[in-house]
Parts: structure tokens; sequence; C-alpha cells
């Protein structure tokens, strides 16, 4: 996947894209970026690949909110989303991703032919405050204070399935080297203080699946499960993946998806024009 970047009003947004066709855009999680995006992308032929640093992470401008949640990542997408021209998409979010992906189907349901829960991050909006605040500091502080070598080397193989490649540890790792400290504690507030579900108080307004791997230890496959039977939504594993279900299994992952996107997209251009950054 190429990196290109825009200037929006709100400043620079930086992503990664692929591809031709109908498009499908990538929402990483909490401790990711854009890049981790590429070994799915070529799996996806036939589809223009979409996928943002979130803000505040790699070049792309933190957000405004030092208190940022859900919904004003969705307001950045959707700004990114104008500027590329893309009237119809399938929109694929990981983890936190998944919150901000709820969130935009809130906002803007007539743009998305279709959405992808994938290992999905409930939120702790309705959690006790000693619990909210520990799940805040417990990511940004210890990257602060570790450095970035100490904290990736920790927290790399948690999100991978028990025995997973070295090289897909290597690019969960280097995606937690190119963190930020300020993006990152963004995030962090956005996950501690809101929830997937309170943009949906009527479900999904578009079609839309859950995915997560079975070997999931941070978004368990049971908890992922019962918030598919509560939003009445499909539910498929992927086999022998971990919480970066995409990374440990791409292939099962992209099959997926394209089952999922192909009948929403069959008859979509998706595009209005082309931006060249």
């Amino acid at each position: 996947m190429t990196p290109k970047h825009l200037t929006l009003d709100a400043g620079r947004q930086a992503y990664r894209e692929s591809g031709e066709g109908p498009a499908i855009v990538l929402l990483h999680g909490i401790s990711s970026g854009a890049a981790s995006w590429a070994p799915v992308a070529p799996l996806l032929a036939g589809y223009r690949m979409l996928a943002w640093d979130a803000p505040g992470y790699g070049e792309s401008q933190p957000l405004a909110q030092a208190e940022p949640r859900a919904a004003d990542y969705a307001a950045r997408l959707d700004a990114w989303l104008d500027a590329l021209g893309i009237e119809r998409c399938v929109l694929v979010g990981h983890s936190l991703g998944a919150m901000m992906a709820s969130a935009y189907a809130a906002r803007r349901p007539e743009r998305l032919a279709g959405v992808v829960l994938a290992d999905p991050a409930l939120g702790y909006r309705d959690a006790d405050e000693a619990k909210r605040d520990s799940v805040y500091r417990s990511r940004w502080t210890m990257l602060a204070e570790q450095g970035h070598d100490a904290y990736a080397a920790a927290r790399a193989p948690r999100l991978l399935r028990e025995g997973a490649d070295e090289a897909d540890i290597a690019r969960v790792r280097e995606g937690m080297r190119r963190l930020h400290v300020e993006g990152f504690a963004q995030a962090s507030w956005m996950l501690a203080n809101d929830a997937l579900e309170a943009y949906l108080p009527e479900g999904l307004p578009v079609p839309a699946t859950v995915l997560c791997g079975d070997e999931d230890a941070i978004t368990p496959p049971e908890a992922c499960r019962a918030l598919a039977e509560r939003l009445g939504l499909p539910y498929r594993d992927i086999p022998r993946a971990g919480h970066a279900s995409y990374i440990d299994a791409p292939e099962a992952f992209a099959e997926a998806v394209e089952a999922f996107a192909r009948p929403l997209l069959a008859a979509s251009t998706g595009t209005r024009k082309r931006t060249t950054p």
C-alpha cells in the first residue's frame, strides 16, 4: 500500500492506498497504524483499499479535543472520505476502529454499503471511575515511561495467537514503535470513556457483520458473539487468530471481508473522482 496524505481543514491526514474499484476503508486499532493492513490489501483484488492513520497516529494531525469521543474521530473520517471523493464504501473497523466505525455509521449511514466490526473493543463508558481511569492510563503512560522498544517488546505478542509467526510479531512490534504519546493518550481516553453500543441504540443502520479471532484474548470470541447477538448481526470466527486477526490470518480475514463486501459493492463504483495529494 502506498503512503499518501491530504491536508484537511483539521490538518494533515495520512493514509495508505492500493488497488482500483469499489472502496473498502480500513480503520486500525489503538496500538497500530495504516501499515498494519499490508498483508490483507493484496488479497482483496478488485477493490480500492484505503487504510488511514487515525488522528494522532503516523503523520496524521491529532484531534483538537484532548478528551475525544468516537464521534470526534468519525468527524475526521467524514472529512477525509469527502476529500477522497468516496460516495459509498464498506467500512472495516478493527478493535478501537470498530468503535469509530459504529460512530461513523450513526453519523453517515448513507455513505456506507456495510460495516465490518472486527475483534471489536466495546469501550468502558459504563464502568466505574476507578476502572475507567485504569484503562485510560494502562497504555500510553507505559509507553511514555518505558520507551517504544520496551513497550513494543512486551505488548506485541499479546495481540496475536499463541505461537504466532515471528514475522507477524515483528509487524505488530514495528507498528507500536511508531506510536505517538499524544495520539495514543487521546485514543486511550476514548476507549476508557466511550462505548461502541452508545452509537447504536437501535442497532446498525446498514448491513454489518462481526468477526473475531478464535484465539483473541483481548476481545474474546464469547464477548464478540454476545455483541453480535445484541445487535442482531451475523458472527464469524477467524481460525487460528488472536486479537490482530487480520495479521495472524490474513487470508481467512480477507475472505470473510470479501464475502461480506462483494454483494454490497457489486453495483457501486464508490467514487466520484480520484484525488491525487
